[in-house]
């Protein structure tokens, strides 16, 4: 190996101990990148049908997002709120049904003696110090949550500037290749969070719809969560699943298998139908490789990789398409 070869390997292994290092940086940096992507898409088709320039078009997105929110969280809010006092409310009467299950059914014997006999209140404490540490990471959450935001705002503002400092820092013989390959990576990245957003939004009304129909505890507040989690494909349906079927179960075990069937029929057309549907034109992603990368990044970063991965793998699909395929496998003499 000559000092060239080790002096670029020294380089590479520095890079790469720096970027793990910085590795919750460059995730909030790639979050803004996501969400700076996402109101360039509204900014362009508002500038589009507008003479609008670049700032006056994302003040008026902003603003519209903001109002939008405002009139969302008027709406939503005040249900949700009785929905969780009422859930407080019944909890002792829904832990003593409990406690009655499992010590009328010779089947459910075992499993009240490894509950350790009464399940009260009282258990609940070591839960509660848990809870207070996830607040404290919650909190961490919203701080990182604001900088990105506040990040996405600055490079929607004026993407041209950071697109061109990427393409100055490329070597000239590979510049035109990048301005193509970040055209690419827009395009695919834009194209999936807006068939996402349907997506998410059709899940949404449609569980908030079916469960109100089943009469299903918290309805609101489930199909909430089902349509977040639509953003996590594989994993978040699922997840998103256990929490309609175990307030239903709280209730009876019929209504949990109703809300399942339901949930079941709903999933399958979300991710058979509606998803490929929208997505079919932008960005096409193999179930084993969007799994895989949420569960490496999750393992690596916790929640924000989960969160995050896909939209990473949209980005690395396109890159190795232009990148190792064409300008490496395609070439191969």
């Amino acid at each position: 190996m000559n000092s060239r070869s080790l002096l670029i390997a020294l380089t590479s292994i520095g890079l790469a101990l720096m970027a793990w290092h910085l590795r919750w940086v460059l995730l909030v940096l790639f979050g803004a990148v996501v969400v700076a992507v996402a109101l360039d898409v509204l900014i362009t088709q508002l500038m589009t049908r507008t003479r609008l320039n670049r700032p006056q078009a994302l003040s008026i997105v902003l603003v519209l997002l903001l109002l939008a929110a405002v009139i969302v969280a008027q709406l939503l809010l005040p249900e949700l709120i009785t929905q969780i006092q009422q859930l407080g409310r019944d909890l002792p009467e829904l832990l003593s049904k409990l406690n009655t299950i499992l010590a009328t059914n010779p089947r459910f014997v075992e499993l009240d003696k490894a509950i350790g006999g009464d399940v009260s209140l009282d258990q609940l404490q070591p839960l509660g110090s848990r809870l207070l540490g996830m607040a404290g990471n919650a909190a961490n959450s919203v701080v990182q949550l604001g900088l990105m935001t506040l990040l996405a705002v600055l490079l929607a503002l004026d993407p041209a500037s950071h697109r061109q400092m990427v393409v100055a820092v490329t070597p000239r013989p590979a510049r035109v290749q990048m301005v193509q390959l970040l055209d690419a990576c827009r395009t695919a990245l834009g194209g999936w969070l807006s068939g996402m957003t349907i997506s998410a939004t059709t899940v949404f009304l449609l569980s908030w719809a079916g469960l109100s129909l089943l009469k299903a505890p918290l309805a609101l507040l489930s199909a909430l969560v089902c349509g977040l989690l639509t953003f996590v494909p594989t994993i978040g349906p699922t997840t998103a699943t256990l929490l309609p079927a175990g307030l239903a179960l709280l209730q009876s075990p019929e209504l949990m298998i109703s809300v399942l069937v339901f949930r079941l029929v709903l999933q399958n057309l979300e991710a058979f139908v509606l998803t490929p549907l929208l997505l079919r034109q932008t960005v096409n992603l193999l179930p084993t490789v969007a799994l895989t990368a949420q569960l490496s990044l999750g393992a690596l970063l916790g929640l924000p990789g989960v969160l995050l991965a896909l939209p990473l793998v949209v980005v690395m699909q396109v890159g190795m398409q232009r990148v190792v395929v064409q300008q490496v496998m395609d070439q191969w003499p």
